[in-house]
């Protein structure tokens, strides 16, 4: 099976590549925007899945997914998002796509997803559509803070100290200061083990 992964946070693309060939035969390209995967499409493709990010560069909201849609050589396309909401969902099915994948699925579900798209099969979590699970209920999580919550959630989501200091409103230095408590917490040394650790453990 041959998979393509285009989003445009490294550590997040990089993280789940990295887990895709591990616990599977997957075989996995990747491109941090739209024209390189257009370019991997054409050079290296047929791809049994596309897995688009939703606000990656050159995807211009839905207009990416339905240009890959309507590509001549015919494959699956999911749209990825950590916008996770049943109107980005509804509209990518509408367009065209296979299915749609919310950054906040465990690692577990998101190769039996991949698997299931790859064969044609629509694939939409429906329990997201309902609920938002509630991370802190996780055992895992029971250690850290609300703060160290939210900041690990960034780190998952392939962001920078700044970027998640900007998103929480908090400087630079205080946001290390969590990154390195957490760290400790949860027996990591660096950003990808922490950002692995807690897509394994299913909290994002």
């Amino acid at each position: 099976m041959k998979l393509l992964i285009a989003d445009d946070h490294d550590l997040l693309r990089d993280t789940l590549v990295a887990f895709i060939q591990n616990e599977s035969d997957i075989e996995t390209s990747s491109s941090p925007d739209l024209m390189g995967a257009l370019k991997l499409i054409e050079n290296e493709g047929p791809f049994d899945l596309v897995i688009l990010d939703y606000n990656m560069p050159g995807m211009n909201g839905l207009d990416g997914l339905r240009w890959v849609c309507n590509m001549p050589d015919a494959f699956n396309v999911a749209l990825l998002s950590g916008e996770a909401n049943r109107k980005i969902a509804e509209a990518a099915l509408e367009v065209g796509a296979t299915g749609f994948i919310p950054k906040t699925l465990s690692s577990k579900s998101l190769i039996n997803a991949i698997k299931f798209m790859a064969t044609g099969e629509r694939y939409l979590p429906i329990e997201f559509l309902t609920q938002e699970p509630a991370a802190k209920e996780h055992p895992f999580a029971q250690s850290l803070t609300e703060r160290e919550m939210q900041v690990l959630s960034g780190l998952s989501e392939g962001k920078s100290n700044k970027e998640i200091g900007r998103d929480l409103g908090l400087a630079e230095p205080t946001i290390k200061l969590h990154v390195k408590t957490l760290y400790r917490k949860i027996g990591v040394a660096n950003r990808t083990q922490a950002a692995l650790i807690a897509r394994e453990q299913g909290l994002f």
